[in-house]
């Protein structure tokens, strides 16, 4: 009985579905960790004003030494889904065991660090005489938590690799419960104070890391993949990671020189700036799961040496990523006059915030097709590329960025440039898009 052929509707059904299911739990999971740090800043804000400004402080420190890091998750999972893609899923795991050992190392390495510096790290970000024994305490508690937290990067790159965003939703969802009522206890329950809240943390965090690693190592066994120590594996996750690192350094240096000179136009305009910033990085976090589905997908297709699947499944991704970015920038427009007065009260601040949040409402059909190209380009391996491309947006953005303040505009003419290195980002992506140069298939890049 001759086949039916397949049709490109039936095509962009099927690929649909593997980037909802992929996409949807993967969101669900990059929310939930903000909300660590919600928790955290509600249950400690009863203790006083020191102990919350030094929980900011902290909390600033730590979120930088782990975000660093996120190649772990990245690198992980393209590795992976090219394995799983070749059909060799004992090869994948065994390359997601060589990301966790390297987490392992990493993290070991930021802790001691951090643990002896921690008193001259808070100074150095300002914080206040009465703030600074809390943001002390509770950075040199956390800090142990590291490790862990780099280890829940590694195996959420091994599961996201294997096509699966659910079970990091559900470690994700019952780490934020745990982290919730440990505080709770420990702060309020055992009297701790802003210790309590740190060590919650910490033990809320290893709870999720010992849960990631029974699941990987049951995985391992099941396919004989050994659970040693490799070390040429260990070098060769550092190797594939370093390009991202670049990446991602390069990125969060634009974000402090964005935060730099918004303090530089003054306080009004600093603390609008932070309003648009949360909302902005919280439209990230939907454009980031189509992504991260970019990522597994994308490796997997290309491990399975089907290029023009690859090519195929982008196209429809990048479609995905344009129209999300068109519906979260009408519900930006629409929703501003009832988000900005949910923080802050000032009038200065709210005609700061408003035009400046038309600006990201723009720019975000740009950020949904910079997102879903980032991803594909991981899903890739193209790390090299992805670094000078960043590199080469923070050298258009930086001046661009400083003359704001000379030229005016204020805060709107800031993410004015913000926008400008979104779409130098697009630009990018785009050229090596189209070449097709990023289309390399096989089990390893």
């Amino acid at each position: 009985m001759t086949q039916a052929p397949v049709t490109p509707k039936a095509t962009r059904r099927r690929h649909d579905r593997e980037i909802v299911a992929l996409a949807v739990p993967a969101f669900g999971a990059l929310v939930a960790e903000p909300l660590f740090l919600m928790a955290d800043s509600a249950i400690v804000g009863h203790l006083g004003t020191a102990q919350l400004a030094g929980l900011a402080v902290a909390s600033a420190l730590l979120t930088t030494a782990v975000s660093v890091f996120v190649f772990l998750a990245y690198a992980t999972t393209a590795a992976v889904a090219r394995r799983v893609g070749a059909g060799d899923t004992r090869a994948a795991i065994q390359q997601g065991m060589d990301g966790i050992w390297l987490a392992l190392l990493l993290g070991a390495a930021v802790v001691a660090v951090v643990l002896p510096t921690a008193p001259a790290l808070v100074s150095l970000f300002g914080a206040s005489d009465t703030a600074a024994p809390y943001a002390t305490t509770y950075l040199r508690i956390s800090a142990l938590g590291i490790p862990a937290m780099l280890v829940v990067l590694a195996a959420t790159g091994v599961l996201r690799g294997l096509q699966n965003t659910r079970t990091p939703l559900y470690v994700a969802v019952a780490g934020f419960i745990a982290n919730g009522v440990l505080n709770a206890g420990l702060v309020y329950g055992a009297g701790l104070g802003i210790a309590g809240s740190a060590w919650g943390t910490v033990i809320a965090q290893l709870g999720m890391a010992a849960v990631y690693l029974v699941v990987v190592v049951r995985g391992a066994r099941r396919h004989g993949a050994s659970l040693r120590p490799d070390a040429a594996g260990i070098r060769a996750c550092a190797q594939a990671g370093t390009p991202l690192l670049v990446r991602t350094l390069a990125l969060r240096a634009v974000l402090m020189i964005a935060t730099a000179v918004a303090a530089r136009l003054g306080d009004a305009d600093v603390a609008a700036h932070q309003i648009v910033l949360s909302l902005w990085s919280l439209l990230a976090f939907a454009l980031d799961a189509i992504a991260i589905a970019g990522q597994a997908i994308i490796g997997r297709y290309l491990g399975a040496d089907d290029a023009d699947g690859a090519r195929d499944v982008c196209r429809r991704m990048v479609q995905w990523g344009i129209a999300t970015g068109v519906v979260l920038g009408l519900l930006v427009v629409v929703t501003r006059p009832l988000f900005v007065p949910l923080f802050t009260s000032d009038p200065v601040v709210q005609d700061a915030a408003l035009p400046a949040l038309v600006v990201v409402a723009l720019s975000q059909p740009i950020c949904g097709i910079v997102f879903v190209l980032d991803g594909v380009l991981m899903g890739a391996g193209d790390g090299p590329y992805l670094a000078w491309a960043m590199l080469i947006t923070l050298a258009v953005f930086t001046p661009v960025a400083l003359l704001v303040p000379a030229l005016g505009g204020g805060l709107t003419a800031l993410w004015g440039a913000m926008t400008l290195m979104m779409a130098v980002r697009m630009a990018t992506l785009w050229v090596r898009y189209r070449s097709g140069r990023w289309a390399v298939t096989g089990a390893t890049r």
